[in-house]
């Protein structure tokens, strides 16, 4: 009957990992950097399970005695994607990077994507995803044709006009860059982003779909199948699994995703809820949004009693992430971060955890929790924080 969960806040790392300098992120600190910039944060509640114990946070404070284990975790896999990061938090490392595309994809590609879609095709360089509407959505409504982008991710991604082009032909258009991507162009993840509005006043809309790889190996999600342990996702965790292993309600705010947690840990029995808390990614991080980023943070802050008032005897929480977005620096991409560890319950030893050598730690942990088959990476800590 037990139950565990994994809360992923995307991301919010907590300092540059060892190689950050190669991904040309040294000096990023997402969660220490951000509480700099505004002059520090009141956070007791997560100050109170031990956050200032994983870092250096500005307001927030090192308990004396915290209420969870804590501790870091570096990336081991190459890259800094959120399919890299989620994969490997299950237990999958990669040995090759995804494939990114600086320069734009190769031209035989976008020719064939376009004679495959019928389209044209404009843009097909790494851009924001708001400065390429600015840029290409007046023309894209003009002729017609798809607005391709890239960013430091392994992506690639389709813009189009919710009124001109129907969701169904732009997730049409993505299945067929999804099955034409693959080999030495596989990459992680096919985007569609359907936007809306007038030049000048563009926007983005909630029906974006992602078309992922499925995982080159088993992960903690196979395992759990393996053995019928329930699952339940929360945000676009199925997305960056492909769907493999897992069903998820997808969420357009933190908001969202944090009512979703606690109506499934009101609801499941036993089992696994995987959620993804996706602004501080998407709404701040790729923004440069420092201010709305430490609001997030803040509102994470106050739902942490209630993420705790749903946790039952045996449960066991962590709360973790999948790669760091600092909103400080230059860029608008993600960032090659350690992220923090935080692992919750009333049976939970309140230990320090260290830096822990890789993601799929937490993978291992879960794994060993719920009595499945070991994964392929990662070392259990079930045995420094669980008190029987």
């Amino acid at each position: 009957m037990r139950r565990a969960a994994v809360i992923v806040l995307d991301g919010v790392g907590i300092g540059a990992a060892p190689d950050a300098d190669a991904y040309g992120d040294g000096g990023s600190d997402t969660l220490g950097n951000t509480l700099r910039a505004v002059g520090g944060l009141r956070l007791p509640n997560l100050e109170a399970l031990g956050l200032g114990r994983c870092g250096a946070l500005a307001g927030v404070a090192a308990a004396r005695t915290p209420t969870a284990a804590w501790g870091t975790c570096r990336p081991v896999s190459p890259g800094k994607d959120s399919t890299t990061g989620h994969w490997e938090l299950c237990g999958c490392v990669l040995a090759q990077p995804f494939p990114t595309y600086p320069h734009g994809f190769p031209a035989a590609v976008i020719a064939e994507f376009s004679r495959r879609t019928g389209r044209g095709v404009l843009g097909n360089k790494a851009a924001s995803g708001t400065a390429i509407l600015d840029e290409l959505g007046a023309e894209h409504l003009r002729t017609g044709s798809w607005i391709v982008y890239t960013s430091a991710d392994s992506v690639f991604q389709v813009a189009a006009h919710e009124e001109l082009v129907p969701l169904a032909e732009l997730y049409a258009a993505c299945a067929e860059a999804r099955a034409l991507l693959t080999g030495e162009h596989g990459v992680s993840r096919v985007i569609a982003r359907p936007f809306v509005g007038t030049p000048g006043a563009f926007s983005r809309t909630a029906h974006r779909k992602d078309f992922s790889v499925e995982p080159p190996a088993p992960t903690l999600l196979d395992h759990l199948n393996a053995r019928h342990v329930p699952r339940v996702g929360v945000g676009k965790v199925d997305d960056l699994f492909a769907g493999r292993g897992i069903c998820s309600i997808h969420t357009a705010t933190n908001a969202e995703a944090y009512t979703l947690i606690e109506g499934a840990l009101g609801g499941m029995r036993r089992g696994f809820l995987f959620a993804n808390a996706i602004e501080f990614d998407q709404s701040w991080g790729h923004r440069n949004d420092v201010a709305g980023f430490a609001r997030g943070l803040e509102e994470l802050d106050r739902w942490m009693p209630r993420l705790l008032a749903a946790v039952r005897q045996d449960d066991l929480v962590i709360i973790t992430a999948d790669h760091g977005n600092d909103p400080t620096t230059p860029s608008t991409d993600h960032s090659r971060e350690v992220v923090p560890l935080l692992v919750v319950g009333p049976r939970v030893r309140p230990v320090a955890l260290g830096v822990r050598r890789t993601f799929a730690d937490v993978g291992q942990t879960v794994a060993d929790f719920l009595d499945v088959a070991p994964l392929a990476a990662g070392v259990s800590f079930l045995h420094e924080v669980w008190s029987d």
